[in-house]
């Protein structure tokens, strides 16, 4: 028996969690990660962060701590060490252990091992520099005029050519579930990785969506997946087209301040599009980097990411495609989505090639356990029948109740 497969043997049987859901996919990691030789000894990691030292800590999260260390052949690393106590956690671990494992790309985190030892339980990534977008994006300080319109243009390309490769090119269909700010690192080279895959799907080849437990950010979260669990790979372009809003206006979607009575973000970029003003949502520390056609096209490819009917979204090759083309005529966006408005098929015809569509059901039945916790996460259990053509009304019970801070998704 090789050592790695001693390893993931050892994993395996200390996250057991009696869930039969847990459960699945174990065979597959243990064929993954026999074959990709990722076991880091626990004495290397203890050596490496001075014995998890505080001074060393670098940020805390639902899965727990995250430590910067230095191997001794002078990589930096840092190291996500389990809470011993967060059963969230422990789903996290696999989920990032399984779907990490054979992942390669420049805009996504680079899982470089696992370790166990005893009740310790650890993942172990390349050290990203330049720490999460939103603590350089969201902020008054010095750094925020680090990001002048180049590197913002360059951030939108690399998280949309990760996701294009977490969705279309890896190894299997990959759906984040939580693209925001926080989940976006940025190395030495302002190079965006996307990050935290704890609460990532792996999506079925055949289907065209499925009805799963929400678990998101308030803010990002697409309104059909809110109202009735619906996932597909258009809720990560929704996460996606919230994120190219922020990046060029500054503004946090979760926490907007009202402008020409508009609800969120999106509606007042949506507002100002529709009256030809598109670029006064632009943060104006980019006054003077700012390519003005640039960043129009960016704002109209947010709005088309986050239109209320899924179907019209762009999918995320076709973002990659405009980004990299600069097409001179864009399909008008429709109206934005947000969580409890009903929307309806757009009969034009104009945006077909760059949409695929995505087959439902007529009619729709929903029960919905929702709580919001203190960090401003949504968790909701759903049972649906999704339909592709309408979200429930603004009358449901769930459209409005979550607060406007934190970060972090926490399954219940």
């Amino acid at each position: 028996m090789t050592k790695s497969k001693s390893f993931v043997q050892n994993l395996i049987k200390q996250l057991r969690f009696g869930s039969s859901r847990d459960r699945q996919g174990e065979d597959d990691l243990e064929e993954i990660a026999a074959k990709e030789q990722k076991l880091i000894q626990f004495e290397t990691l203890v050596e490496a962060t001075n014995n998890f030292h505080p001074n060393n800590k670098l940020g805390q999260g639902g899965f727990g701590p995250v430590y910067k260390g230095k191997l001794k052949d002078g990589r930096v690393i840092a190291v996500k060490k389990l809470s011993l106590y967060s059963k969230q956690g422990r789903k996290e671990f696999m989920t990032e252990a399984k779907l990490l494992a054979r992942v390669q790309h420049r805009n996504v985190v680079n899982l470089l091992g696992y370790c166990v030892h005893g009740s310790e339980k650890l993942l172990v990534y390349e050290y990203v520099m330049n720490e999460s977008l939103d603590k350089l994006l969201f902020t008054e300080s010095s750094r925020r005029g680090e990001l002048d319109w180049k590197r913002r243009y360059d951030i939108i390309f690399g998280i949309a050519r990760g996701l294009q490769y977490l969705h279309v090119d890896s190894h299997n269909v990959i759906i984040h579930r939580d693209i925001k700010a926080s989940n976006i690192l940025l190395d030495d080279k302002w190079v965006p990785k996307i990050a935290d895959f704890g609460m990532a799907r792996l999506f079925p080849e055949d289907q065209t969506h499925v009805n799963t437990r929400v678990a998101g950010t308030n803010g990002y979260m697409a309104p059909e997946y809110v109202m009735h669990g619906h996932l597909s790979a258009k809720a990560d372009v929704f996460s996606f087209g919230v994120l190219v809003l922020e990046l060029i206006s500054g503004q946090r979607n979760s926490s907007f301040t009202s402008f020409m009575d508009a609800e969120n973000l999106l509606d007042w970029a949506y507002k100002l599009y529709k009256k030809g003003r598109s670029l006064e949502i632009m943060d104006p520390t980019l006054a003077s980097s700012a390519d003005p056609d640039q960043v129009t096209m960016c704002i109209q490819i947010g709005l088309l990411c986050t239109q209320g009917d899924p179907h019209l979204r762009p999918t995320m090759p076709r973002v990659v495609l405009i980004l990299s083309k600069r097409p001179g005529n864009l399909e008008e966006p429709t109206r934005p989505g947000i969580p409890g408005s009903r929307y309806r098929r757009s009969r034009r015809t104009s945006a077909s090639s760059s949409i695929v569509g995505t087959s439902g059901t007529s009619g729709a039945s929903d029960s919905y356990a929702l709580t919001t916790n203190t960090t401003g996460t949504i968790t909701a259990t759903a049972t649906a029948t999704a339909t592709a053509n309408e979200v429930a009304s603004s009358s449901s019970p769930i459209s409005r109740r979550y607060d406007n801070r934190g970060k972090r998704p926490i399954e219940g």
